[in-house]
């Protein structure tokens, strides 16, 4: 028998087409050698395009999911992904603050990678108010920021402002992921906690095959986090690893394909 591995829950929406949400979450956690648990919040009709429907799933199974896993299993590490509505992100933050002494790393997402909105309006200040504040780490991109603080992330030097947005909500560190800036050979990323400051820099590949990079991104950090990482190693990890991904994404269907998880088992 083998010894069991860490343990990781991704709360997050359905991916049909495979690239982005709880699909790449799991196949993220694979690949980096946790074990993989979901927690399913919407079921979205989507593929290389775009995202054709989404339908969250009721309160109560969410709700009945987490505490499935959690009362029998355990966990070492949770990510959240789309949360949908305001009912559902409450809810979930309810969850992670009723589960004291895990790390928890939150990806607020807002719209897909086609611009499709995954995020009601109406839940943004629940995201503020109930979500960031019970996360070790967030994980905006710039739109995001700007969906959250109002800052406008045009230039580098941008992201400074953007993280302490950010952080006024209470989360213990926050990434801001500056892959969408338009400059630059370098993708960059900040990760700060208001005190200490680290500036992560890897190579920009030229391959538009990127759908899912955020839900890989958050849930590589989550999973560094189970094996026991710092919030910096974890993040540091996740971004090479990411970078990886990204370098060896494929042509899926007809519009943007994903990230290829399994680039360092076939490497």
């Amino acid at each position: 028998m083998t010894a069991r591995p860490p343990l990781v829950l991704t709360v997050a929406g359905s991916d049909s087409g495979g690239g982005a949400g709880i699909q790449a979450d799991l196949k993220t956690m694979l690949a980096l050698g946790v074990h993989g648990m979901s927690v399913i919040t919407a079921v979205t009709a989507q593929n290389s395009q775009g995202v054709r429907g989404a339908w969250e799933l009721p309160e109560e199974a969410v709700r009945a999911q987490y505490r499935a896993v959690v009362d029998d299993i355990g966990v070492q590490a949770v990510k959240t992904g789309m949360l949908a509505s305001a009912v559902l992100v409450e809810t979930v933050a309810e969850l992670l603050a009723g589960t004291p002494g895990v790390p928890v790393v939150v990806d607020p997402v807002g719209v897909s990678k086609h611009g499709d909105p995954l995020l009601a309006a109406s839940a943004l200040d629940s995201v503020r108010n109930a979500l960031l504040p019970v996360a070790t780490v967030a994980t905006p991109n710039l739109d995001e920021v700007t969906q959250l603080t109002g800052v406008h992330v045009v230039y580098e030097g941008d992201m400074r402002n953007a993280a302490e947005g950010v952080l006024s909500y209470g989360p213990e560190w926050v990434l801001i992921k500056g892959g969408h800036l338009p400059t630059g050979a370098e993708a960059v990323d900040l990760l700060t906690d208001g005190t200490e400051e680290h500036w992560l820099r890897a190579p920009r590949h030229d391959n538009r095959h990127t759908h899912g990079t955020g839900c890989t991104l958050a849930s590589a950090i989550a999973s560094g986090l189970a094996k026991g990482l710092a919030v910096p190693e974890a993040v540091r990890a996740a971004k090479a690893y990411v970078t990886g991904a990204v370098a060896a994404g494929f042509s899926l269907g007809a519009g943007i394909g994903p990230v290829d998880h399994g680039w360092e088992l076939r490497r």
